[in-house]
């Protein structure tokens, strides 16, 4: 096992190795749709890559999340197999909706497995992107 000091040292070489080894600025934040936000994360037991809709008023995060979900063929040729949740309680206890892929048997603690979770990143997260800019004015359209 690892510090708690240890562990955010190899969190923070992880997503520094990341940012070196795929230089590239991603969307995340940037959609334009405020409380609309496409997310990586690693633990130690799986990778994710999610577009969170958060926000507090449900009557808009459920027209957003019905709107990209009215896609949903369409996205899944973009990033295949998905996991969708309209209703997604974070660990704070906040509801949001959540689509999301994940890859399990990794590990952000485990060195060998980095190479897998970057090329994980990459492939799901552009298709992502590139998903979203094919339908943003779609989706932006509530």
């Amino acid at each position: 096992m690892f510090s708690k000091q240890e562990a955010q040292q190899l969190k923070k070489e992880f997503w520094t190795a990341f940012g070196k080894s795929f230089p590239r600025k991603w969307i995340l934040y940037d959609t334009k749709i405020k409380d609309m936000s496409f997310k990586f994360y690693a633990d130690n037991k799986k990778a994710e890559v999610s577009l969170d809709i958060e926000m507090k008023d449900e009557v808009f995060r459920n027209a957003y999340y019905e709107k990209i979900w009215s896609l949903e063929d369409i996205l899944k040729d973009f990033i295949g197999d998905f996991h969708k949740e309209e209703h997604f309680t974070l660990e704070n206890g906040k509801t949001i909706s959540k689509i999301w892929v994940e890859y399990y048997g990794v590990s952000i603690f485990n060195k060998n497995t980095w190479q897998q979770v970057f090329e994980f990143f990459v492939e799901k997260m552009d298709g992502f992107e590139r998903f979203y800019y094919e339908y943003e004015d779609f989706i932006k359209d509530v």
